[in-house]
């Protein structure tokens, strides 16, 4: 099939690495390995961060210069077969796909979009309607977390929702961990204010429960929050934490695979690439069982979840696994065997094929 592919939080195709960049593209990779021919509708970016309706006027207007650049590249010929939107919220709605999949009588899906209906009594309500609207045409709207799931049952029938698990190329993990203890800790994260800051206040105060247990912090990472971050951690010893700044992904692996433990707090995460790609490379996680983390972590099993906001728990969480060396080597196979059968690519780009074929053959 030939398929639009549209991420109007942001492209595949942004200059600024983060979890939702690295999903939009894994979900071309695995629509690609099925066979498709997908291409990138558009590189509008319909995120705001306020409701300022100056900016939303403005955004409104480019979208339906979108709507009609592609109506008329279409009508020459050149029309898909179908619609996917990646990534939906109220924040960064879809206006340019459903009119278009309504006009040209295109099956019309959506991946990771997301309802709350406090948003429906807010300044949000507009763009949230769009978000609606949208997953109520959908053929199928693809959750990749429970929480997601819950939040649609709201406005959509069952039927039309279907679950698919986050998931990583594993290709870049094929060599195999080793076995050497260094106590050597490590997170991946960018530096912006909110959950993301919030996370990293919580990493250092946990760590500055560790008193002389030996152990090292390496953090990749940067934004701008980054001298907030770095003032969360004053109270610790230079030498204890080493700040890489942004990686290319071959160096965040190679830096994963010199590491012993993967941790951060994970606030408000959506489920979290990175947790992934840590255990692929033989780490255990320490996380909080907030948000869609538990969808990617097995407590216990492949890592330790602790309660949301306790300080404490998440520091004797790393204590724990820094000290128990054959339990952390446990978890971490643990972990990387998870990743490899249960949320690799060539599954993920399996069972996507099947709900397309699916969805869309039911469509027509």
């Amino acid at each position: 099939m030939h398929i639009a592919f549209y991420a109007p939080l942001k492209s595949p195709n942004h200059p600024v690495p983060s979890g939702d960049r690295a999903m939009a593209r894994l979900l071309i990779q695995a629509m690609q390995r099925a066979g498709h021919r997908v291409e990138i509708a558009s590189e509008l970016r319909s995120f705001t961060k306020t409701p300022d309706q100056t900016l939303l006027s403005t955004i409104r207007g480019g979208a339906e210069q979108e709507r009609g650049r592609l109506a008329d590249l279409w009508q020459l010929g050149n029309k898909p077969d179908l619609w996917f939107t990646y990534h939906p919220y109220y924040k960064a709605p879809d206006l340019v796909g459903p009119s278009l999949a309504t006009m040209f009588e295109l099956p019309y899906i959506t991946a990771e979009a997301s309802y709350s209906k406090r948003r429906d009594d807010e300044e949000w309500a507009e763009q949230q309607s769009y978000v609606v609207n949208g997953v109520r045409q959908a053929a199928v709207n693809i959750c990749f977390t429970r929480r997601d799931e819950v939040g649609l049952e709201q406005i959509v029938s069952k039927k039309r929702l279907k679950r698919l698990p986050p998931f990583i190329d594993i290709a870049a993990f094929s060599d195999e961990p080793t076995a050497v203890t260094t106590n050597q800790l490590v997170t991946v994260a960018m530096m912006r204010s909110g959950d993301k800051l919030e996370s990293y206040r919580m990493l250092a105060a946990s760590l500055a429960l560790l008193g002389d247990m030996p152990w090292r912090l390496r953090i990749i990472g940067d934004g701008p929050a980054s001298a907030m971050v770095k003032a969360c951690f004053a109270g610790i010893r230079e030498d204890r934490i080493e700040w890489l700044g942004q990686q290319q992904s071959r160096e965040v692996t190679k830096i994963l695979y010199e590491s012993d433990i993967y941790v951060w707090p994970g606030f408000g995460e959506a489920y979290g690439i990175a947790y992934l790609e840590a255990q692929a490379a033989g780490l255990p996680v320490i996380a909080q069982a907030v948000a869609g983390v538990p969808e990617v972590v097995k407590n216990g099993v492949t890592g330790i979840l602790t309660p949301e906001n306790d300080v404490a728990a998440f520091s004797r969480a790393i204590e724990h696994l820094s000290l128990n060396n054959e339990q952390r080597l446990v978890m971490g196979n643990a972990a990387r065997q998870f990743v490899f059968k249960e949320r690799s690519l060539e599954l993920a780009s399996a069972q996507l094929n099947l709900l397309l074929r699916s969805y869309t053959e039911q469509d027509r």
